[in-house]
């Protein structure tokens, strides 16, 4: 497994959170990668064994995922203090040269933090996501997030997780979704397992009058931000987040914007298809 050292750091509120630091004193780039809305930093561990040996990586858990601490304020839940805790991140290990690798949430993330780092970021990575957000995906993730409860054994947790993420990962075999599931379940203090993420998270997804805090409505006004910044975006070519007409929009108002769609995914790829992985390399080496 590749190494990375634990990374603690406090919330403006006091929060205990977490990253990992893939690290490599030789890099000149700091690659931030940022997860979507259920899952943490165990999403990118097959990215950074492959990106080490040439990049620094850190992989932060968003609070409320993962080993960061949850919050008692689900209204906290939300991508504008998301990017309140990665700022503190940055500063924390005084990164510069940055690329923002962003999945889903994450990449709205990496859109809205972009305006906030001159000097700073040299590239962004735009996972399955873009400005505009699909409703009929929006209201499916609506239908799973923070829902199920515990489960009784690994076996049912697998069964759960592949019929969540199966229209997804159609190609996944019995080892990859027993993999993928101990990436999204964790044994607590009684022994059960449960997901490893607040439940509380939903209540932002699922409240019509707090739905544009957690999931904007309409990001062009942050993708255009990215006028002068290197960018990429890739797309399962089954997503039912991100459209390949959004795609289309964003290509023509940013026509050096690198587009790479992989085959037989839907939302999201994971990023160790050998299509990402090709795409995320000519891309670094771009920058």
């Amino acid at each position: 497994m590749t190494e990375y050292q634990d990374v603690w750091y406090e919330s403006e509120e006091g929060l205990s959170l977490y990253a990992r630091d893939y690290s490599n004193e030789s890099s000149k780039l700091n690659l931030l990668c940022m997860h979507g809305l259920t899952r943490n930093s165990a999403d990118f561990e097959a990215l950074c064994a492959y990106l080490q040996p040439r990049y620094r990586l850190i992989v932060a858990d968003q609070r409320g995922r993962g080993r960061s601490d949850y919050d008692r304020n689900a209204a906290n839940y939300n991508p504008g203090i998301y990017i309140q805790d990665m700022f503190r991140l940055i500063d924390k290990l005084q990164l510069d040269n940055l690329i923002l690798i962003g999945t889903s949430m994450g990449g709205l993330m990496a859109m809205l933090m972009a305006g906030f780092l001159p000097g700073k970021l040299k590239g962004v990575v735009l996972n399955d996501v873009g400005p505009v957000v699909e409703v009929e995906g929006l209201k499916r993730i609506q239908g799973y997030v923070g829902l199920g409860g515990p489960v009784t054994s690994w076996a049912e947790a697998v069964a759960r997780v592949r019929s969540i993420n199966e229209a997804a990962l159609p190609d996944y075999d019995e080892d990859q979704w027993q993999h993928f599931a101990r990436k999204l379940y964790r044994e607590n203090g009684q022994g059960e397992l449960v997901l490893n993420y607040d439940p509380a998270i939903a209540k932002m997804m699922n409240q019509d009058q707090d739905q544009e805090q957690a999931v904007p409505a309409d990001l062009w006004f942050a993708f255009d931000a990215l006028k002068s910044i290197p960018c990429l975006v890739i797309r399962g070519a089954h997503s039912d987040i991100l459209s390949g007409s959004c795609v289309e929009e964003m290509s023509r108002r940013k026509p050096d914007l690198q587009v790479a769609q992989i085959s037989n995914r839907g939302h999201t790829p994971m990023l160790d298809e050998a299509e990402s992985i090709a795409a995320i390399d000519r891309f670094l080496a771009s920058v």
